[in-house]
Order: structure tokens, then sequence, then C-alpha cells
């Protein structure tokens, strides 16, 4: 490529700047002082039972002070010794896998959410997934 610039180049690329109806700025639709409420949990070393009954909280919690996202920290459920009781089902006995099923069956729980990302819960490559909650108007 060359460094030679013309004098019709310099022309161009100055009214290019000097126009506003170029290109639209994204940046003046969005209003400055919203900001997306985010938190995390992180359930590891939780038993299924105590893991239910602490995202329940936080759900709730996190709905009224009007968060938008929550990321929950389950783990990969690598180290399960639950792998090797025929009794126990292999993936509802990790709290990758119970987690967002115990939240899909709560129907009060899902009133308050728009989205599970099942994405997450499905990789292998995963230890967490998001909730998406609605905001109270």
């Amino acid at each position: 490529m060359t460094n030679k610039l013309t004098d019709k180049d310099k022309k161009d690329w100055q009214n290019f700047l000097n126009s506003s109806d170029k290109l639209q700025n994204k940046d003046i639709d969005y209003p400055q002082n919203k900001k997306i409420m985010v938190r995390s949990i992180d359930l590891h070393g939780y038993t299924l039972e105590e893991a239910n009954k602490e995202i329940s909280k936080f759900i709730e919690n996190s709905f009224l002070n009007g968060v938008k996202k929550i990321n929950v920290i389950t783990g990969k459920g690598m180290r399960s010794k639950n792998y090797d009781d025929p009794y126990q089902s292999k993936d509802l006995s990790m709290l990758k896998h119970s987690i967002p099923e115990y939240i899909k069956n709560n129907s009060e729980l899902m009133k308050k959410i728009i989205k599970i990302d099942f994405d997450s819960v499905n990789s292998p490559s995963k230890g967490n997934f998001d909730i998406f909650l609605k905001i109270i108007k």
C-alpha cells in the first residue's frame, strides 16, 4: 500500500469527518446513566437441597433489587462422586444440571425470569450459566 495521499483523498476524508449524517452514533441513543446490574452466586460445595434454597433466595432478592442478569457458578461436576452410584441420576445429581431444572419447575421463580441460558448448562466446558430477570415496572 502506498502512503501517498492525494489532495482529493484528504478533502474526501475531511468531508466524511465533518458530516454527521453518514454514520449513526450508537452512543447517542444509549442512556449513560442506565447500568445493567449483574450479580453472581457461587454454589461450589453446596448440597442439592442447600443450593436450591440459596438460589431461590438469591433470585428473589436480585429481582426485588432490579438486577437484570445473574451468573450462577456451579462448577462442571467433574469431581462429583455420584457417577458410581446407580441409584442417582448422573446429570441431576450435579448442581450444573439440577439447579436449572429446579428453577424451571418452580413457577414462582419462573414468573421473575425471562430466560435461562441452557446452552451454557449443556456445554461440557462451562461450569456456569446465566439467568436473565424481568424488571419490576
